[in-house]
């Protein structure tokens, strides 16, 4: 009984703010802010802050605030379009978060595209409130997107008419036989699949998704990961030992770039490690959070 009560307290909250003038979505576990700090986690295309809620429950003793959350044109978040939801345009929207929650002390957690926003809002945007930086399986350098993920053709699909040509159908069914491909486990991937693909099951959804395509651009990711190097806080980078969709080449550049960097390589799991191996990414970051 004490552990279900318990459960029940650590469960993540829904709460939302005002940013710049869209809604942002996210779930919070703790207290606001948090006794020491808070820890902010972003997502990879084409997931929300559903992808952490396996994770974030192992956190609960830290005294940290942890805040998972939908960027703009994800999950709850607002579905703006047209509207800049690049890397940069994310990262402004995260800044602006920061300073309305006055989150300060913080360990910025990204994963795959979310590792890019994280990468703009610790090097360019908020440094000064920026504790340390996990990067899991994130965009890094020229490699913004792979050739054919989360969707086939991912190159033809940055053209601004590519709506036009696919039907929310197609874009759907493509999404299933796509998506599975960033995982170890693919039977179980087989029975949440639906979370990543039903909140775009719609003509905005086919446009906003697209539109995230769209300003996956390698040359906005190349401009900050350089900087890492300069960065000068703790940095985790977490891999999975499988990913195809972002080779594990570039944990390795990542690592051997950043001075003092630490790196995890997590077996038998792809590039949804969030998925694939939870526990062990929970793991991961509790203990580089202990040494903080």
């Amino acid at each position: 009984m004490a552990s279900n009560t318990s459960n029940i307290v650590n469960a993540p909250k829904r709460r939302s703010a005002h940013v710049i003038h869209y809604t942002l979505s996210y779930l919070l576990q703790g207290a606001e802010h948090g006794t020491d700090g808070a820890i902010v986690l972003l997502h990879d295309i084409p997931a929300g802050a559903f992808s952490w809620e396996n994770i974030m429950p192992q956190w609960a003793g830290l005294g940290r605030a942890v805040y998972a959350i939908d960027m703009l044109g994800y999950g709850l978040s607002d579905h703006p379009w047209p509207a800049d939801t690049s890397v940069w345009g994310q990262a402004d929207n995260i800044a602006f978060l920061f300073k309305q929650l006055n989150l300060s002390n913080v360990i910025l957690v990204g994963h795959g595209v979310g590792g890019g926003v994280a990468q703009v809002v610790a090097t360019r945007l908020v440094r000064e409130r920026i504790a340390a930086l996990v990067l899991i399986d994130t965009i890094c350098y020229l490699h913004a997107f792979a050739p054919n993920w989360p969707l086939p053709d991912m190159e033809k699909l940055q053209d601004y008419d590519a709506p036009k040509h696919l039907s929310v159908e197609d874009m759907i069914h493509n999404l299933r036989e796509t998506l599975p491909r960033a995982v170890h486990n693919t039977d179980a991937f087989s029975k949440v699949i639906d979370d990543y693909v039903n909140s775009w099951n719609s003509e905005l959804g086919k446009e906003v998704l697209l539109q995230h395509v769209r300003l996956l651009i390698p040359n906005y990711i190349n401009s900050v990961a350089s900087d890492l190097r300069v960065l000068a806080k703790p940095t985790l980078v977490i891999w999975g030992g499988e990913d195809e969709i972002t080779p594990i080449k570039y944990a390795e550049r990542l690592h051997r770039e950043i001075p003092g960097s630490s790196q995890i390589i997590i077996p038998d799991a792809g590039h949804l490690v969030l998925f694939d191996a939870p526990d062990a990414v929970a793991h991961a970051l509790l203990d580089f959070a202990k040494g903080l």
